[in-house]
């Protein structure tokens, strides 16, 4: 997994997944403190996710921001869908991906959505199977897009020409 600057890539607007509200009791009563899971992408084939907290909502965004810029990875699209089936796994969270006809648009939930629409992949079918945990279900999602191979890629390991593969 290659490094990719955030600064060379035209960002969309960021998609805030979920944000939490956690207390740590004390003698002197509660203190609250904010979580954000927020999707960062291009829309081209770039995404990242990342995970902030602070005291204030807009802090624990703007941090969450800055860790899903350092976590951005390539992911292959072809025709606005992905290659091939795949499942993720994280946790006690699985999601299937199924690439998609065109017109078919992004039939997920909030979660794989976001991260749908942030890499750019516009007509996909999926499944969550298992917890709904949101930041479970987030790297899950990750974890099926990064282990996804096209075809130029498949046939150079193999030594063998893009035409062979799908014999």
């Amino acid at each position: 997994m290659a490094l990719i600057n955030p600064a060379e890539l035209d960002l969309k607007e960021e998609i805030v997944v979920r944000i939490k509200r956690v207390a740590k009791v004390t003698s002197r009563g509660k203190r609250f403190r904010f979580t954000a899971l927020v999707v960062v992408g291009d829309g081209k084939g770039h995404v990242g996710f990342g995970l902030g907290k602070a005291h204030e909502v807009i802090a624990a965004i703007s941090k969450a921001k800055e860790a899903a810029k350092q976590n951005i990875c390539r992911i292959p699209v072809i025709n606005g869908t992905i290659p091939h089936k795949i499942e993720g796994k994280y946790g006690a969270s699985r999601v299937m991906l199924k690439p998609a006809s065109q017109g078919t648009g992004i039939i997920a939930g909030a979660a794989v959505r976001a991260v749908m629409e942030q890499a750019g992949i516009a007509n996909i079918l999926t499944k969550r199977l298992g917890s709904n945990n949101a930041l479970n279900v987030v790297k899950a999602t990750m974890d099926a897009l990064l282990n996804l191979q096209d075809a130029v890629t498949v046939a150079n390991k193999r030594g063998i020409t893009i035409k062979e593969v799908f014999n």
